[in-house]
């Protein structure tokens, strides 16, 4: 087998300045021109460009520096080393499971490289409704074709597996459209692991793409450490408090890191760029700060065919519809994209409903499961507000998002759509999560049952891997913290460059949206820091 390469090892070995602040003896000052908090796809774009500009970075990273020698493909060993909270992170009332990334590169170091541009019908509504008029399909294009070429975004060229196969098999058996899904990767092993880290750094991360570029043009990383607070003077950020975190990256180690710098970024992600902001005592005379925040809720579909399925085995997610959203108007009633998720034992065993006799039967058949997904869209609609991102009293932050009657309703009909195309695909029986539920033998019965199952939290199974909003940006300061250059309106050294910036969910998977929005506005930060001058 070919030997795989370490760029992250090889990096460290050519002099990257790479700080571990579980290793730091002492406090320590460090100055900047720009220091960015957070390495995932808003931090890692932003770093590359502003280094590329010839301006001094500094880059904070809660979590630890992993490579891929550090990628086993281990359950057990990546949800505790990459994700928030364990992978266990969850809305304040437990009844959404959140999946964020905690590591450098952020969720793109685990995320399934699903790419789709912004859909022109949410750019049309940031439009009309946030006046972001400069948000145009053909204004972006440009920038989602700069970020596609640099991060190898493309279509997939081989086969789908089974699990994703049989979502094209369904519903074109019913008539509704699919698609295939492109990703950022070069070189795939089509492994189908991409949820623990790339183990032959085919991924195109910001691990093994902008963070290295950014390091090899001088820019400085700090992992293992938690940005505190922004020090605000005078309508400024003065410097930036960090927390030198310990060998658990978890808690304190008692030192802590100044960043004093020009202009600040943050790019911690939704749910934690609001807590870092509300932390801080930002400004925020309109009460916007973690309002709006949304989720995509995703419902869950497990079917069991005779055949194996091996969901584990394969690129993750190559086949999608977005039948349910292009047929709905996006202020109507909830869309929903469809899409399949690899299955995991771990990842699957946690997630289905049921205990005891149930749940282990259910997972004596895990190889023959197929799983679906229906992502609602968020945050269009006047009984789809989103969430709130507020502090605990340790000053962490958590997202209290409340079910509507509006997402049920889409919900039940995910999980209809899901079952009938589950059946179509030949499913010997379908599973729809929910606590209540169980395996339907026909499509007849899961009707009947599904239309009668009651939709509320903690027995509705619902899960999340997009969390956008909480800092939204718009034309008018009533409408949105951030204004449309990325610069948080009351402080006058601060921008957001993350999916918190998005006025309303995406409706696809948000990387490509982040990675091109954020290219446009660093860029432009770029040349207001550096006076114009011409950056590479």
């Amino acid at each position: 087998m070919t030997a795989i390469s370490d760029p992250i090892a090889a990096g460290l070995a050519s002099g990257w300045q790479v700080i571990d602040c579980a290793t730091l003896t002492a406090d320590r000052v460090i100055e900047a021109d720009v220091a960015i908090v957070g390495s995932g796809a808003g931090g890692g774009v932003t770093a590359e460009i502003l280094a590329n500009a010839g301006l001094k970075v500094v880059i904070v990273e809660e979590g630890a520096l992993k490579s891929s020698r550090d990628f086993r493909m281990r359950e057990a060993d990546a949800y505790p080393a990459l994700y928030q909270e364990s992978a266990a992170r969850k809305t304040k009332d437990k009844a959404i499971n959140i999946l964020q990334g905690r590591t450098v590169g952020g969720s793109t170091t685990v995320n399934w490289t699903s790419s789709f541009r912004t859909p022109p019908a949410t750019l049309a509504h940031w439009q009309r409704h946030y006046g972001l008029a400069t948000y145009t399909v053909e204004a972006l294009a440009p920038w989602f074709e700069q970020m596609e070429a640099r991060l190898h975004i493309a279509g997939w060229p081989t086969p789908p597996n089974a699990n994703n196969a049989l979502l094209r098999q369904g519903a074109s058996r019913l008539g509704i459209a699919t698609g295939e899904i492109r990703r950022n990767v070069n070189g795939c092993w089509n492994l189908g692991y991409c949820g623990m880290g790339c183990p032959t750094n085919a991924k195109q991360s910001m691990l093994v793409t902008t963070i290295p570029a950014a390091l090899a043009k001088g820019a400085t990383l700090l992992t293992r450490a938690r940005a505190e607070r922004l020090v605000l003077r005078g309508g400024r950020a003065d410097h930036v408090l960090i927390a030198a975190l310990g060998p658990d990256g978890i808690a304190s180690a008692g030192h802590s890191v100044t960043v004093r710098a020009r202009h600040y970024v943050v790019a911690g992600g939704a749910i934690n760029s609001p807590g870092l902001l509300l932390r801080s005592g930002a400004p925020d005379p309109h009460g916007l700060l973690g309002a709006r925040t949304f989720l995509h809720p995703t419902l869950v579909s497990a079917a069991r065919f005779a055949q194996p399925v091996e969901g584990y085995a394969g690129a993750p997610q190559t086949i999608y519809s977005d039948h349910f959203l292009d047929t709905l108007p996006p202020d109507g009633p909830a869309g929903y994209k469809l899409e399949v998720p690899p299955l995991h034992p771990l990842l699957l065993s946690t997630t289905l409903a049921g205990f005891g006799a149930a749940h282990a039967e259910a997972m004596r058949h895990f190889a023959h499961t197929q799983g679906m997904l229906a992502l609602l869209r968020d945050g269009f609609h006047d009984a789809s507000t989103g969430g709130r991102v507020a502090l605990r009293a340790d000053g962490t932050p958590e997202l209290d998002y409340a079910m509507t009657d509006y997402l049920w309703d889409g919900a039940r009909r995910a999980l209809l759509t899901m079952a009938e195309i589950q059946f179509a695909a030949g499913a010997e029986a379908v599973l729809p999560l929910h606590e209540t539920g169980r395996h339907y033998a026909s499509w007849n019965e899961a009707k009947a049952a599904i239309a009668a199952l009651p939709m509320a939290p903690l027995l509705t199974r619902v899960a999340s891997a997009h969390v956008m909003g909480g800092c939204a940006m718009a034309a008018n300061e009533r409408a949105g913290v951030v204004a449309p250059d990325g610069r948080y309106r009351h402080l006058a050294n601060v921008s957001v460059h993350d999916g918190s910036l998005f006025p309303t969910s995406i409706g696809a998977n948000p990387q490509l949206s982040i990675y091109g929005i954020t290219a446009r506005l660093a860029s432009a930060l770029a040349d207001q820091l550096t006076g114009g001058r011409t950056h590479g």
